[in-house]
């Protein structure tokens, strides 16, 4: 496509959502969940087609030499499309909050006065790598009334045509139209540019992927943006802990999969446990092949550690989002210091303490400044799905609107409503 056409096909697109957006929320509840229930038969049906489709995506990636945690990233197994497929079970199941009244209130002139939840209109999603997103951000917006603009990463481009293709014939067999979620079709950047600027057609901008693509959402759109920037979580093992546990919590947290914004970044220790804990964890992040980036004082406790990658952290490094098998060490004195460290390096996304002193979490839960705060479980449980959300539209670490695991309720907003029976104001 020229400019021309980017710029028409673009508005093509923003005109057709936001005539579907008005369809989605006044479908029903019952039509909304059909077409969820339609959705997940359909990838189930369909595994080896978006097997073979994504195969051709991988094959690209390998050649153009991409790191072997983004070829995994762009991977659909079996296992991934189960989970999705599942997904869109969950949120068929549940309560439906499109159109609830809270909050109703008598006033003393006569009226009632309350809130009633509405979907957003038209968002537009732009992100990298993982096709799954396909289905996860199409499931939330039939779920939430909503229609979508998708523009996946061009790495994605086979798998994200083959999934946008079940999702238009699921919306289809429940009788709702095809255009509630429309993928850009294009790997054209500069349709990218158009999406973010077209406020005349779409309410809200989610970008998932890299820093680099968040950031210039962030700066050159003119529309809202829902979004967080880096995934630099942190473990803090505290003193007293159950160190068995935090042994098994760290290594998951970090280990379980390197690509996750979810995966644990930084390792910090309590000065009065790191004798014992560190050796150990050392042993199986080295059995893994782990590099492990310490401060003078982990070096030295995990020195010993056989076959072992040990280095000198940087201050870069406390602030870093690896994605990778690396983590940053730290012993620090206490909570005071962990709390201190996380705030100042941390990226706001999620952060977990482990320990068996009941004040600590929950003064690790209050102090922390991050979307999500854990005691006692793995970074890795910071997800839509595992949060019982159905699926996630993303992880926003703004602090407005949407917080966390962007859900069903980040995709729609309240309005005032006011309930009479004739009164005037005096």
């Amino acid at each position: 496509m020229n400019a021309l056409n980017i710029a028409e096909y673009m508005q093509t697109l923003g005109v057709q959502a936001r005539a579907a957006s008005a369809r989605m929320a006044r479908a029903d509840a019952a039509t909304r969940a059909r077409a969820l229930r339609r959705l997940a038969v359909l990838l189930r049906e369909g595994t080896d087609t978006l097997q073979a489709e994504n195969a051709k995506d991988l094959e690209r990636a390998v050649t153009a030499g991409l790191s072997a945690p983004m070829v995994d990233r762009l991977r659909l197994t079996p296992k991934v499309l189960a989970t999705v497929a599942e997904g869109c079970d969950q949120l068929a199941a549940m309560p439906d909050i499109i159109g609830e009244t809270t909050g109703l209130r008598q006033q003393p002139s006569g009226i009632r006065v309350g809130q009633m939840r509405v979907p957003l209109g038209v968002f537009g999603m732009i992100y990298e790598s993982r096709p799954n997103v396909t289905i996860e951000a199409a499931s939330l917006s039939i779920k939430s009334g909503n229609a979508a603009i998708l523009r996946g990463g061009s790495e994605a481009i086979d798998s994200n045509r083959a999934l946008a293709k079940l999702v238009q014939q699921a919306l289809q067999d429940a009788g709702l139209p095809e255009s509630a979620v429309q993928l850009v079709g294009t790997t054209d950047r500069e349709a990218v540019g158009h999406l973010i600027a077209m406020p005349e057609h779409v309410d809200v901008v989610i970008p998932r992927g890299g820093k680099g693509l968040i950031e210039r959402i962030s700066r050159e759109a003119k529309v809202p943006v829902i979004k967080h920037l880096d995934g630099n979580c942190h473990v803090y093992v505290d003193d007293p802990c159950d160190i068995d546990m935090a042994v098994k919590v760290a290594d998951n947290a970090k280990t379980q999969k390197y690509s996750p914004c979810n995966a644990s970044e930084g390792l910090l220790v309590a000065r009065g446990v790191a004798a014992e804990f560190l050796p150990k964890i050392g042993a199986i992040y080295a059995a893994k092949g782990v590099e492990m980036r310490g401060d003078a004082e982990a070096r030295a406790l995990l020195a010993a550690v056989p076959g072992a990658q040990v280095v000198a952290a940087t201050e870069q490094d406390w602030s870093e989002e690896y994605l990778a098998p690396i983590i940053a060490v730290k012993v620090v004195a206490g909570l005071d210091e962990a709390i201190e460290h996380i705030n100042r390096y941390g990226s706001h996304h999620t952060d977990a303490i482990l320990t068996r002193d009941h004040m600590h979490a929950q003064r690790f839960l209050r102090e922390v400044d991050s979307a999500s705060v854990m005691v006692n479980a793995s970074t890795r449980f910071a997800d839509g799905f595992e949060y019982g959300l159905g699926a996630e539209i993303g992880i926003s670490t703004d602090k407005f609107h949407a917080r966390g695991p962007v859900g069903i309720e980040g995709l729609t907003s309240l309005k005032w409503v006011v309930l009479g029976e004739g009164e005037v104001r005096t």
